[in-house]
């Protein structure tokens, strides 16, 4: 059986072991979905990846993205997390200071000039007025007080996430993610403000049944569309950062710049903490 190298990084936290943990399989030419699936199911993490050769001559790879029940188009902390496992493995890219990744949605370019905290252009996003019928099955479900709600939408940027603000952040972290099950519901993701003083502006959460677990960690495709949709409603006139995985023990941090009127770029920091080979 062929060995290829195998990476495990932790991604969007200062603190390693305490964001979200991400497998890279560097060398993933030759394998079959269905062993990808396999390997991503046995990891039972929230993404594994599979690097390969690119098809599109501008990229510098190409990268399938595999939750432990399905393929996914994009996501943010496994574009990161891979970034810098490919670096890590001695990847030179095409151009100096700039990554282009290739993936289900296309080119994904993440910007490596500050080598602590690369960050990768989010996607653009589609949105959406969420449906009455959505809206309040979340609420009923969550038990969440009209009052709460500031702002809702549905967000597709690749991953389609059910989005809603709420008063605060206190609110966000009220939440029990407990309570929603597949197939009912699949993705939801919630965004609230801290007080001026706090360290982070926004605390984010996405409760994730579809991805197999309750609550993802830390969600680089949420934050990003998050980060459109503020800015499309004139709310994101400054860089913030973003607080997740507080709930569940975690320390992620999501730096959010918004570049120019229509593009935004996601940043944080990946620790690499296995470096090996598996047996496949």
């Amino acid at each position: 059986m062929p060995t290829r190298r195998f990476i495990q990084c932790d991604v969007f936290t200062p603190q390693p072991t305490l964001g979200n943990a991400l497998a890279v399989v560097v060398d993933g030419d030759g394998m079959t979905e269905q062993e990808m699936q396999r390997l991503a199911a046995w990891t039972n993490l929230a993404e594994t990846t599979f690097m390969l050769p690119p098809a599109d001559p501008r990229a510098d790879y190409r990268l399938r993205i595999f939750s432990p029940v399905r393929e996914m188009p994009f996501a943010g902390h496994p574009t990161l997390g891979s970034c810098a496992a490919w670096l890590h493995c001695g990847g030179q890219p095409r151009q100096a200071g700039r990554v282009l990744q290739e993936c289900g949605i296309g080119i994904v370019e993440i910007d490596i000039g500050n080598p602590t905290q690369p960050a990768f252009t989010a996607p653009p996003t589609r949105i959406r007025a969420m449906s009455d019928e959505n809206r309040a099955a979340i609420c009923a479900e969550l038990d969440i007080a009209a009052d709460k709600i500031l702002d809702t939408a549905e967000l597709d940027n690749g991953p389609v996430f059910q989005a809603l603000q709420l008063d605060c952040a206190a609110s966000v972290l009220a939440l029990d993610s407990s309570r929603v099950r597949w197939p009912a519901f699949k993705s939801i993701g919630f965004i609230g403000a801290h007080s001026p003083d706090a360290e982070c502006q926004y605390e984010v959460r996405h409760l994730a049944p579809s991805s197999g677990m309750s609550e993802d960690p830390i969600t680089g495709s949420l934050n990003a569309a998050l980060a459109h949709w503020m800015q499309v409603e004139g709310r994101l006139p400054q860089a913030v950062s973003v607080a997740q995985g507080t709930a569940i023990g975690r320390h992620g941090r999501v730096a959010i710049d918004p570049v120019d009127r229509h593009n935004v770029k996601i940043g944080g920091q990946t620790h690499i903490l296995i470096d090996g080979e598996i047996t496949l």
